[in-house]
């Protein structure tokens, strides 16, 4: 099975930054969804992904590595967990999310893979698997920083993929 993808749309941050990135126009014609993103912030935080500005209904589970030999694990109910540089100039966190059957009448899932080092924080980097337990199709991706906003070139691309024979 071929995968295509294709880049819907992408948000670049401006000077004075923003508090939040949405794509709120996202076609019900692809199989799947992912979100790349290249992220700085104003403070050093996650940051949350949520679904037709939706807040609720939402669990996950997560592994953690931080500073150079620590691992954690545990549930996180916001999810979405993507890593916001820390404000050093040049240090940007990176991250995927990917989100299956976005248009579907089924629960959605997500998985997601973040990665920010720098040379003041210990580097940060986080696996997540969740579950929005909502039968609605998936019509907009917002992300948003625990605190603080997104700094400026912050970039997030939203890309539908379908699956060909």
């Amino acid at each position: 099975m071929a995968l295509t993808y294709t880049a819907i749309a992408t948000t670049t941050v401006g000077s004075g930054g923003a508090s939040s990135i949405d794509f709120t126009v996202i076609p019900q014609t692809y199989t799947d969804l992912v979100v790349k993103t290249s992220t700085q912030g104003s403070a050093n935080v996650y940051f949350l992904i949520r679904f037709n500005s939706n807040t609720s209904n939402r669990s996950g589970k997560y592994l953690l590595y931080q500073n150079g030999t620590s691992v954690s694990t545990g549930d996180y109910e916001p999810w979405g967990y993507g890593w916001v540089g820390s404000g050093e100039p040049q240090v940007f966190g990176s991250g995927e999310f990917y989100i299956p059957n976005y248009t579907s009448s089924n629960f959605k899932s997500i998985s997601s893979e973040s990665l920010y080092e720098s040379n003041a924080v210990n580097p940060r980097g986080t696996l997540m698997a969740g579950l929005w337990s909502n039968t609605s199709a998936i019509t907009s991706v917002n992300l948003v920083p625990a605190s603080g906003t997104f700094a400026q070139y912050t970039t997030a691309t939203l890309y539908g993929i379908k699956n060909t024979v």
